[in-house]
């Protein structure tokens, strides 16, 4: 093999990508690191990506023009149309753009994995590197928590919550859940204040938690701006990438590749690679070089939106307030599975606020499906890297799925019944969700309801799945090499198994943390 400049090219600057690229270059390695959108300085970022409530931002396309990956859509159910996908781009990848909530997955989901295969990601195993990427300013003292790391944790004080928050917290407390503090302990259930990656009520990207103090590491090249088409093969071994930089083509050599791209741009470049379903790369004229099931599996989680209508004194205050503050995890008695089930409050309706002008004060409690089953797919439409895949998620499409998910929607309606809720509202709950309360009255009506109306939680996962070597669901291996070729990997949530009981950028981040250890192996 021929010795090359670099030891390795990491493609994707965000939660997984920036953390493996530091990580490496710290211990010496020769290290170039490509973000498709800009690269700049955290003292660059755009203040409005700073607030508490990202909402502001997204609603602001000056904002979001550089920020957020434009024109990427997705269909949630197969009864819906295309709409917008929203994914970060630039160095911090959604961690710029996403809800800042640093929420981890309970043990289970790790036990899952393990069964799977998985050697080396078991609860015992990937503990450590959730501790190491932390600095949590409430529980950091405990073992399973970390102080001093690069990312903060940090939960709003009750004194500080909005109204929905309180009464979600207050309604579910009074119906008999029960209080977590830390929903990130081994165990917990119940009602939880959402940690954030926040200082000073300011996100904190990893493009600010690691990126910024690196910047002047030896071994470390940022190079923003950077489309990757395709990995370059010397026989069955990655030697480099394809890459548009301004307008040009031009090829990075290094001896190992990652893909931290993402759930939709890491299985985008393996597709341009050769590296997929046989027949689909046939299709479009690629030459196949391994048969692997790369954009098959993805999950995100299906989600539900009870509208609020409030009293003027119970909505935000201002824009910037921050959207939640609350969650609830809790498992369902129809599924088969502990925790899944989470329930969040939403001090703000976006929703509402984007169809209705009847609703001014408008917040919301939303029921998600924790642990689903349900499986969509990212195909390739064109060769061109420019151009965005084709994805369906096609949730609630597995039958298992649809019993929690109407039991989560019914068990939130009840609990906004309560005098808990009454005392924020301005209006009538039944009539603010008209459609909803027209399909309650049987589970066929209510099905084809949530078919037509669920949304996702921006948390895709498992388009390039790991798994045991050979297995029919396998792409990368528990190392995450991609299987029957060399010196290439995929290290993001786009490994993932399936979709953790947990939003995914915490166990994105601990990810880069735990392969960023494990790249000799």
């Amino acid at each position: 093999m021929a010795e090359h400049d670099r030891d390795l090219i990491v493609v994707g600057a965000g939660s997984a990508g920036a953390v493996i690229a530091v990580r490496a270059a710290a211990r010496g390695r020769r290290v170039l690191l490509l973000e498709a959108g800009p690269d700049y300085r955290s003292a660059q970022m755009p203040e409005v990506w700073r607030s508490p409530n990202p909402v502001v931002a997204l609603m602001d396309p000056a904002a979001s023009e550089h920020l957020v990956w434009t024109g990427l859509n997705s269909s949630r159910t197969e009864k819906q149309p295309q709409a917008p996908y929203w994914r970060g781009r630039g160095v911090g990848g959604s961690t710029s753009v996403n809800g800042q909530i640093a929420i981890r997955p309970p043990t289970e989901d790790f036990e899952e994995w393990a069964r799977l295969g998985c050697t080396g990601w078991a609860p015992e195993d990937v503990l450590p590197y959730f501790a190491k990427l932390e600095d949590d300013d409430e529980f950091g003292d405990q073992p399973y928590h970390g102080r001093g790391g690069p990312t903060p944790i940090h939960r709003t004080p009750k004194n500080a919550w909005g109204s929905i928050d309180r009464a979600l917290a207050d309604s579910a407390l009074a119906a008999g859940f029960g209080w977590a503090p830390d929903v990130n302990a081994p165990g917990a259930t119940g009602v939880s204040p959402y940690p954030i990656n926040s200082r000073d009520a300011r996100r904190v990207s990893v493009n600010d938690a690691y990126l910024e103090p690196a910047r002047e590491l030896a071994g470390l090249t940022i190079r923003g701006d950077a489309l990757v088409d395709t990995v370059i093969f010397e026989n069955d071994r990655a030697i480099g990438v394809r890459v548009v930089i301004d307008g040009s083509v031009v090829t990075e050599y290094a001896d190992e590749v990652i893909l931290s791209a993402g759930v939709i741009h890491s299985p985008a470049i393996l597709l341009r690679s050769g590296i997929g379903p046989a027949g689909q790369l046939r299709a479009l004229g690629i030459e196949v070089r391994q048969d692997l099931p790369v954009g098959l599996g993805m999950q995100d989680h299906a989600m539900t939106v009870l509208s609020l209508p409030l009293r003027a004194e119970a909505a935000i205050t201002s824009p910037h307030d921050r959207h939640t503050n609350v969650c609830v995890r809790w498992s369902s008695g129809t599924g088969a599975y502990s925790n899944d089930l989470m329930f969040v409050s939403l001090n703000q309706n976006v929703l509402a606020m984007a169809t209705a002008n009847t609703q001014p004060h408008a917040g919301a409690f939303g029921v998600w499906l924790n642990r689903t089953h349900s499986r969509g797919e990212l195909t390739l439409v064109s060769t061109d890297p420019s151009v965005h895949p084709y994805v369906a998620q096609r949730m609630l499409s597995d039958e298992r799925d649809l019993a929690p998910m109407r039991e989560g929607v019914r068990a939130l309606i009840e609990l906004s019944g309560g005098a808990e809720t009454a005392a924020v509202l301005g209006g009538s709950i039944e009539e603010a969700n008209r459609p909803l309360f027209e399909a309650l009255a049987n589970d066929s009506d209510l099905d084809d309801h949530l078919l037509s109306t669920v949304i996702d939680a921006q948390h895709g996962t498992s388009t390039c799945r790991m798994g045991a070597p050979g297995t029919a669901e396998t792409v990368v291996d528990p190392a995450c090499r991609v299987q029957g070729v060399q010196g290439l990997r995929v290290v993001d949530a786009s490994v993932f198994p399936s979709v953790p009981r947990a939003n995914t950028n915490l166990a994105a981040i601990m990810t880069g943390e735990l392969m960023a250890g494990r790249l000799d192996a």
